[in-house]
C-alpha cells in the first residue's frame, strides 16, 4: 500500500508508460474495440424502476400477486371528450376504430362502447344471457340517445369504466397480451401500430384522441431517456470543450482532451454491455458524467505539462514529471469521487446498485485513460510553442489569486459570519423539506403523453393501478356472501377517496347480476340478500358467457380476489394517509384468521420504494463521509485535520438542503443522489489544497501563514478551473425534460460552486485560525500517503 503512493513507484510508472508508448496505445485500442463489441449487449429498460430489494416483503407480496393474476400493467386506454362523438357517424367510426385492434396478435381483448352488454334474465333456461347494447352499428340519433340513457342512467355497472357520465368523456380499453408487457414487442406495438392508427383516425375524424395506460407511458418515457443520452453527451462535450479552450486557448489541448473523454464514454457503454445492465434514467446519466469528471483530470495533467515546459523547456523531463508528480494526486481525487458513487451499492436497490457500480468503474477507467493517453500523445507531438503557454501568465489569473489572498487575509471575520448565517438559515430550510415520489412525478411535463395522463386524472381519476388482493384461505371463498359484503364495504371507502377511481372487482358483477335478475331495474344494483344469493348464483352459473371486463378478478380456484382501482399522482404523504385509511378499514372488515389482505400494485411499489431509498441514500451519504474521513485520517494522521477538511465540504451540502426547503424542492430519489455525488467530487479540492499545504509547511519551516498563502496561490486557480468545468458540465442536465434530472443537475452545480468558495475561502481561514493546534510537526511531517513528493512543489496552475 505504501509503495503504491511513493514517489519511486510513480517514477517507475512514468518510465514504463513512456518506454512502451506504442504497446500501450495498441492495448487501449484493443480494449476500446472489446468494449465496443459489448454494446450489442446493451438494452433499454422495459420495466419501471423497482427501488426495493428483490427480497423485500412488499416486493415478495407483489410477485405473489403476479403469480396469481399475472401482469397488472397491461391496460392501454384511448379516450375522447367531444360532444360530437355521440352522433351516429362519429360513434360508429369510434367503435370501428376501437375494434380494429382486436385482431392484432399482441392484444388480448378490446373493450369499447360497442362491446358493452346487457345482462338479461332468461327465465326459460334459468340463466343470464348477455345481449349487446349495439348489435352492429347505430343507425339513427334516437338509437344513440337511447344508448346514452341506458349507459349513463340505467346501468351503473359501467359507470366510470368506459365513460364519465358527468362530462361525457368516453374511452376504450385495450388489454395487451401479458407476456409482451415487459419486452421489446410492447414498444413495437405502440410505436408501429397504436400511434400510427391513432394519428390516422384523428386526421380522418377530427377528434382529439387521448392515449394513456402504463404500457404506453412507459414506452414513450423510455424513448425520452434514449433521446436524451445523445443530447447530454453532445452538450457535455460542447460545454466542457468550450470552457477548456477558454482556459487554455489551444485547439490541440482541447482536441486531445475530447479524444480521451470520448474513449471514456465508449468504455462506459462497454461496461454497461459487459455487465448486461439495462439503460435506465440513472445509468443514462453516466456517459455525460464521465465527460464532466474526466475533463478536470485533463486540466491537471495538461496544465502540469505546460507548466513544466514553460519552466525548463525539456519535453521528456516534463512528460516524466506529469506522470510521477500528478499521478498520485489524480488517483486520490478519482478514488474519492468513485467512492461517492460506490456507496450507492449499499442501498440494495438494483437500480442504484447498478448505477453505483458502473459509475465508479467508469471513473477509475477515465483516470487510467487520462494518465496513459495524454502523456503519450504529447510525446509524439512537438513541444508547445510560446503561444500555447500564454494562458499561464494571464492577468486575470493573477488578479483572481490576489483577490482570494486578500479576502482570506483581511476578511476572515466576514467569512465566518457569512458561513454561520448561511448555516443557521439552511437549518431552518432543512426542516421545511418534504419527501415525495411517484411513478410519473419526474416525467416530462411538456410531453404530450404527460398531458394525456392529466386528462385521465381529471376524467377518470388516474391511470396508475393500485391493487388490493384478498386471500380467503379456502376454495370458492370469494363467492361467499360474507366475503362479497366485506369487499363491498371496502369499495365504498375507496369511492370516497378523491385520489382513487371507482374500483373494479367481482362485487360489481354480482351487483349487476341482481339488477339483471330484477329485469334491469337500476335500484336493485346491490348485493343480494342471503335468500336471493342462492337462486341468483344458480342463474350466474348457467350464464351463456363471461363478461370479459371482469374475467381476471377472481383466480381459477375462487380463493383469491382482487380489487383494482387507479390513482392520481399522489405524493408520499397523501399515499400514506390513503394507506392508513385502507388498512384501518381492512383490519376492521377482514379478520386475520379468515383472510389475508394486502395492498400492492406498481404505484404502491414505487411509493414504498421511494421511502426505502431515501432512508438508504442517507446511509450511503453517511458512509461516503465516513470513508473519506478515514482517507483523510490515513493521509494526515490528525483528527483536527479531518474536522477542518470536512467543514468546507459539509457546509455546501447543508446550504443546498436548506435551499431545497425554501424553494419547495422535495427529497426524492433523484434529489437525494445530489449529496453523495457532490461530496465525493468537492472533497477533491480539499485534498489538493491540504496536500500542497503540508508540503509548503516543510519548505517554509512550519510557518503556517506563509504556507497557507503559498498553497492557496499554487492550487487556487486549478481549483477554480476544475470547479467551473464541473459547474457548467453538470448544468447540461438542466436541459433535460425529466424533472428529477433537472433538479439533479441544478443542485449538484450549485453545491459544487458553493464547495469551491468554501475550499478557497473558508478552508484557509480555518487553517490560519487554528494554526497553533494543527501545526504539530509530528502530525503533518510524515503522512501515510505522500500525495505530493516532498522534493518538489506540486505545480498545478
Amino acid at each position: 500500500m505504501f509503495k503504491l503512493f511513493s514517489s519511486g513507484f510513480w517514477e517507475t510508472v512514468a518510465r514504463l508508460i513512456l518506454r512502451n508508448r506504442i504497446l500501450i496505445l495498441v492495448a487501449v485500442a484493443l480494449t476500446t474495440g472489446f468494449f465496443s463489441m459489448q454494446w450489442n449487449n446493451m438494452r433499454f429498460t422495459y420495466t419501471e424502476a423497482n427501488l426495493l430489494p428483490d427480497k423485500h416483503p412488499i416486493n415478495l407480496e407483489y410477485n405473489h400477486f403476479l403469480d396469481i393474476f399475472g401482469e397488472e400493467g397491461n391496460l392501454i386506454v384511448m379516450g375522447v371528450k367531444d360532444s360530437t362523438l355521440l352522433t351516429v357517424k362519429k360513434l360508429n367510426a369510434w367503435n370501428a376504430f376501437s375494434k380494429s385492434f382486436d385482431a392484432h396478435p399482441n392484444v388480448d381483448a378490446v373493450i369499447a362502447i360497442k362491446d358493452l352488454q346487457k345482462l338479461v334474465k332468461n327465465e326459460r333456461k334459468k340463466q343470464f344471457d348477455l345481449i349487446p347494447f349495439i348489435k352492429d352499428s347505430v343507425q339513427t340519433q334516437s338509437e344513440v340517445n337511447a344508448l346514452k340513457k341506458a349507459l349513463f342512467e340505467d346501468y351503473p355497472f359501467y359507470d366510470n369504466i368506459l365513460f364519465n357520465k358527468e362530462t361525457e368523456a368516453i374511452r376504450t380499453a385495450i388489454y395487451l397480451d401479458k407476456s409482451i408487457v415487459n419486452t421489446p414487442e410492447r414498444k413495437a406495438f405502440i410505436e408501429d401500430v397504436l400511434i400510427p392508427k391513432v394519428k390516422t383516425f384523428e386526421d380522418a375524424s377530427g377528434l382529439d384522441v387521448r392515449v394513456s395506460g402504463m404500457p404506453y407511458v412507459r414506452t414513450l418515457n423510455a424513448q425520452n431517456i434514449v433521446d436524451e443520452i445523445s443530447l447530454f453527451i453532445l452538450a457535455a462535450i460542447l460545454v466542457t470543450s468550450l470552457i477548456f479552450f477558454f482556459f487554455f486557448r489551444s485547439f490541440r489541448a482541447t482536441f486531445i482532451s475530447m479524444i480521451v473523454v470520448v474513449i471514456g464514454v465508449m468504455w462506459t457503454f462497454g461496461i454497461l454491455g459487459l455487465l448486461q445492465y439495462e439503460i435506465t434514467v440513472l445509468t443514462a446519466l453516466i456517459p455525460p458524467l464521465i465527460i464532466v469528471i474526466g475533463i478536470p483530470n485533463c486540466i491537471f495533467l495538461i496544465n502540469k505539462y505546460q507548466h513544466e515546459v514553460n519552466k525548463h523547456g525539456n519535453k521528456a523531463k516534463s512528460l516524466q514529471r506529469v506522470i510521477s508528480k500528478v499521478g498520485n494526486a489524480t488517483l486520490m481525487t478519482n478514488v474519492t469521487t468513485a467512492s461517492g458513487f460506490a456507496t450507492f451499492i449499499i442501498t440494495q436497490s438494483k437500480l442504484l446498485t447498478e448505477f453505483g457500480i458502473v459509475a465508479s468503474l467508469s471513473i477509475i477507467a477515465i483516470f487510467l485513460l487520462c494518465l496513459l493517453i495524454i502523456p503519450i500523445i504529447y510525446s509524439f507531438m512537438p513541444i508547445p510553442k510560446e503561444k500555447h503557454l500564454e494562458h499561464l501568465n494571464k492577468r486575470w489569473i493573477n488578479r483572481l489569486g490576489d483577490w482570494i489572498e486578500h479576502t482570506v487575509k483581511h476578511k476572515n471575520i466576514t467569512i465566518y459570519i457569512t458561513a454561520i448565517l448561511l448555516l443557521a438559515i439552511s437549518i431552518i430550510g432543512i426542516f421545511q423539506i418534504e419527501t415525495t415520489g411517484s411513478l410519473i412525478e419526474d416525467m416530462p411535463k411538456k410531453a404530450e403523453f404527460y398531458k394525456d395522463i392529466e386528462f385521465y386524472e381529471k376524467e377518470f381519476n388516474g391511470v396508475m393501478p393500485l391493487e388490493i388482493m384478498i386471500d380467503t384461505k379456502r376454495k370458492k371463498g370469494v363467492i361467499k356472501l360474507s366475503t362479497l359484503k366485506r369487499m363491498s364495504a371496502l369499495e365504498d371507502l375507496i369511492v370516497e377517496i378523491p385520489e382513487l377511481s371507482k374500483p373494479i372487482s367481482v362485487v360489481s358483477l354480482v351487483k349487476y347480476s341482481k339488477q339483471a335478475y330484477y329485469n334491469g331495474n337500476p335500484k336493485y344494483y346491490q348485493l343480494p340478500s342471503s335468500q336471493e344469493n342462492s337462486f341468483i348464483l344458480s342463474y350466474a352459473k348457467n350464464a351463456s358467457t363471461d363478461v370479459d371486463l371482469l374475467k381476471n378478478f377472481v383466480d381459477s380456484t375462487g380463493r383469491y380476489a382482487r380489487i383494482t382501482t387507479f390513482m392520481k399522482d399522489a405524493g408520499i404523504d397523501k399515499m400514506e394517509r390513503i394507506e392508513e385509511d385502507l388498512l384501518a378499514k381492512i383490519d376492521k372488515l377482514f379478520p386475520k384468521k379468515q383472510y389475508d389482505v394486502s395492498i400492492t400494485g406498481k404505484a404502491y411499489l414505487f411509493q414504498k420504494g421511494t421511502k426505502y431509498l431515501v432512508r438508504n441514500l442517507v446511509l450511503s451519504l453517511a458512509l461516503a463521509i465516513f470513508l473519506i474521513s478515514l482517507f483523510m485520517a490515513y493521509m494526515f494522521r490528525s483528527f483536527r485535520m479531518i474536522i477542518i477538511s470536512l467543514i468546507p465540504n459539509l457546509l455546501p451540502l447543508l446550504i443546498t438542503a436548506g435551499m431545497m426547503g425554501f424553494l419547495g424542492v422535495p427529497i426524492k430519489p433523484s434529489t437525494i443522489l445530489v449529496f453523495s455525488i457532490a461530496f465525493g467530487i468537492s472533497v477533491d479540492d480539499t485534498i489538493h489544497f491540504l496536500a500542497k499545504y503540508r508540503q509548503e509547511l516543510l519548505a517554509n519551516h512550519w510557518k503556517i501563514k506563509k504556507s497557507v498563502f503559498a498553497a492557496l496561490r499554487e492550487t487556487g486557480v486549478s481549483m477554480f478551473y476544475t470547479s467551473i468545468v464541473l459547474f457548467f458540465g453538470f448544468s447540461v442536465f438542466i436541459t433535460s425534460s425529466f424533472g428529477g434530472t433537472v433538479a439533479l443537475g441544478a443542485l449538484i452545480s450549485a453545491t459544487l460552486l458553493l464547495a469551491m468558495l468554501a475550499n478557497l475561502l473558508l478552508l484557509p481561514c480555518l487553517l490560519l485560525s487554528l494554526e497553533r493546534s494543527i501545526a504539530n510537526k509530528k502530525v503533518l511531517k510524515k503522512p501515510a500517503l505522500n500525495i505530493i513528493p516532498e522534493e518538489e512543489a506540486f505545480e498545478e496552475d
